[in-house]
């Protein structure tokens, strides 16, 4: 798993707290790549939630009701249990791929620990506070100064020293602000301080993901995002934003960009028990 010499590119969702938005952030992220031509597949390892494998599993039942086609990553939900079954899903969805996302579940999980090692990029939404901050950092409570990395902050920086060992290659960590626009003012200049005074100090990029907007919890149901809204209806400007954000997010992920493919469209539910 990871870069290699078929070009796969591995993009680990990865937050050990919950309600950050990470399955909404990652299924947008796979179905934008596969809006691109490019081959993407996906692997929900949360097998409680299922969030990520639900959206797509309701995305496919879409396309099968209305008869249209959309891009669809071809997906898979882990059974949160065997090594083997874990091996046999990553070999399956690596092949004929140039990306494949995998979903971690907002906790603890061997096999997160195991994805977020072979990562090429891992990416750690989180809301701006103090609360989520705490994953990755401590802080003052008095002068809000960053006074030491979290214990998962130690995890990953380990989990890149594994990674420079065995193949020399490197993990992009992007840390995902979401949820940008609903915090007070000071409280928000306060976390992106402490923010960008850890990122220096363990080697982390930065960059805005998407806002709180009931349009995403909308299209859950339907399997759809906001790049298939002009297939299925007119755009308001809260539509529009939203698209904005969905697109500036994906620059600032700074993808490797992959040869161009004939969009993936499924005809129907992709879903199987890894």
């Amino acid at each position: 798993m990871g870069s290699g010499a078929n070009g796969l590119h591995v993009i680990v969702f990865a937050n050990e707290k919950g309600g950050t938005g990470k399955s909404t952030t990652a299924v947008h992220t796979a179905i934008a790549l596969a809006a691109r031509g490019a081959r993407v597949t996906a692997l929900d390892l949360d097998h409680r939630q299922r969030t990520l494998g639900r959206y797509l599993d309701n995305r496919a039942a879409t396309m099968k009701r209305t008869g249209r086609t959309l891009p669809m990553p071809r997906h898979e939900t882990h059974d949160g249990t065997s090594l083997a079954n874990f091996e046999r899903a990553l070999e399956r969805l690596s092949e004929d791929s140039d990306y494949l996302v995998i979903d971690t579940p907002g906790r603890d999980d061997e096999f997160a620990r195991i994805a977020v090692t072979n990562a090429d990029t891992l990416v750690t939404p989180m809301n701006d506070s103090f609360v989520d901050f705490d994953l990755i950092g401590q802080v003052d409570p008095d002068t809000f100064q960053v006074t030491r990395p979290s214990f998962y902050s130690e995890l990953i920086w380990e989990s890149r020293k594994r990674r420079a060992k065995a193949d020399g290659s490197t993990i992009d960590w992007v840390v995902l602000r979401n949820r940008l626009q609903h915090i007070e003012a000071r409280n928000m200049r306060r976390v992106s301080e402490a923010i960008n005074q850890l990122s220096r100090r363990v080697g982390f990029r930065v960059i805005s993901g998407l806002s709180e907007r009931v349009i995403y919890r909308e299209l859950f149901p339907s399997g759809l995002t906001m790049l298939d809204s002009r297939d299925f209806g007119e755009m308001g400007l809260a539509h529009v934003a939203a698209r904005q954000e969905l697109r500036e997010m994906m620059a600032g992920l700074a993808l490797p960009d992959r040869p161009a493919a004939p969009v993936q469209r499924q005809p129907g539910p992709t879903t199987a028990a890894a």
